[in-house]
């Protein structure tokens, strides 16, 4: 049977109330290549959220898509629960030799549930297991997913009060910059670890990303991490560095921490790290804190065979030597030029992030949308963040051609230069 999918009718009348994206963006999208989206009207759409940092190598990588015919079409293994395969060990050699070894980390590969969330439920059940602490240490505008134990951690208000049950185990302190430029917050963090007097129970972890993705954009100065980090040995907690959206190369590097000089104990990823927007995560974890018993933290899908192949062809093709990470930064100048003439335009405006996980606080959740909807009417997918949607984010894939980001971030400039306008006259 056959349908009509040129409408959005049938996902108002059956898709659940909880659909999210698809508001801001009120169309089918039929295809998709590189870094462009084609609705089922024929209107193409650049895109500047990439399945919210899922697809930073773009849509339809043609190398990837070969390798999974390929697999498909050999009748490769399909599921496989944890089981040996040659994917899988064909993705893990590949990670060792071009991700971890030239970075000198030693850390274990633990496959998890397929989403983010769960990676951070089991990083947060490693170290309350190494330390037999409950405490979580977190920071405000983190967001570390919407499950129960990773939720007590996510500080967002909405996702929150989704909950149905008391959110525990978790002590929230002041992210960096969280009380303005003349304060250093881990000032705060060392004295109430260090006071027993302070309330903070003594802490399993403490979980942080390098930029907060859906917080707005907040990216830790590198003597905050590596202040964090040393405390955090102190106080015998494990360093829990959540890499879902920042990490494949999103804010530069592979890892968002690499040019920090810090060794976390503990590192999730998922989002990218399959190359193809297939669902893939991993719990990277120190071999003296790899504790968990077989089965003990498990799921149907840990593990997706398929996810293997694109995540390998991905690390081969991308990270193999510097090039591509040479690419991502002369890009970041591009987005940074032209997010700064967005800045230009409204008094106490400010860039925020860093590297291609960039963006502008407009300073009202308002303008920031009325701009994103703008963008999108005239052919761009872009979002926002922040606690109260006040940031427009850029979430472009890395592998963007330069005429194809160029003119992405013409139409966003000439979307915000209409609403500023608009809004001017309005005012007058």
């Amino acid at each position: 049977m056959s349908t009509n999918t040129s409408t959005t009718t049938v996902f108002k009348r059956r898709e659940s109330e909880a659909r999210s994206y698809c508001r801001g963006f009120d169309t089918v999208f039929t295809s998709a290549q590189g870094s462009e989206m084609t609705a089922r009207d024929g209107q193409t759409y650049i895109d500047f959220l990439a399945g919210c940092s899922s697809l930073n190598y773009g849509h339809n990588d043609p190398d990837m898509k070969e390798a999974l015919i390929a697999h498909l079409q050999a009748d490769g293994i399909a599921h496989g629960l944890d089981m040996h395969t040659n994917t899988k060990a064909d993705f893990l050699e590949t990670f060792e030799n071009v991700i971890l070894r030239p970075r000198n980390m030693d850390h274990k590969v633990m496959f998890t549930g397929p989403t983010g969330a769960n990676a951070v439920e089991a990083a947060m059940k490693i170290a309350r297991k190494v330390t037999g602490r409950s405490n979580i240490v977190a920071f405000t505008n983190g967001f570390h997913g919407v499950t129960q134990g990773a939720l007590a951690a996510t500080g967002n208000g909405y996702h929150r009060g989704g909950a149905g049950l008391p959110l525990n185990n978790v002590t929230r302190l002041p992210f960096d910059g969280y009380m303005g430029q003349g304060t250093d917050t881990a000032d705060y963090l060392e004295a109430m670890l260090n006071d027993p007097s302070s309330g903070l129970d003594a802490p399993a972890a403490i979980l942080l990303e390098t930029v907060q993705g859906e917080g707005g954009l907040n990216a830790a100065r590198p003597e905050w991490v590596q202040r964090v980090a040393r405390l955090a040995k102190e106080a015998g907690a494990l360093l829990i560095i959540d890499d879902i959206q920042a990490g494949c190369g999103r804010t530069g590097t592979f890892f968002s921490f690499e040019e920090f000089g810090i060794d976390p104990d503990i590192v999730t990823m998922a989002k990218s790290v399959s190359g193809f927007g297939l669902p893939m995560a991993l719990v990277l974890v120190k071999p003296e804190h790899d504790v968990m018993g077989p089965a003990e933290h498990n799921g149907t899908f840990r593990g997706n065979t398929h996810a293997f192949i694109t995540a390998r062809v991905a690390i081969e093709k991308f990270w193999s030597d510097n090039a591509f990470q040479d690419d991502i930064a002369r890009r970041a100048k591009i987005v940074e030029k032209a997010l700064q003439e967005i800045a230009d335009m409204v008094p106490g405006s400010r860039l925020k992030g860093r590297s291609m996980m960039r963006g502008v606080d407009v300073g009202s959740g308002e303008l920031a949308g009325d701009i994103c909807a703008r963008a999108f009417q005239n052919g761009l997918i872009v979002e926002t963040s922040g606690p109260n949607d006040e940031v427009v984010k850029i979430l472009a894939p890395l592998t963007t051609p330069d005429a194809q980001l160029e003119a992405g971030l013409s139409i966003l400039k000439d979307a915000a230069r209409d609403v500023i306008g608009t809004t001017k006259v309005a005012a007058e």
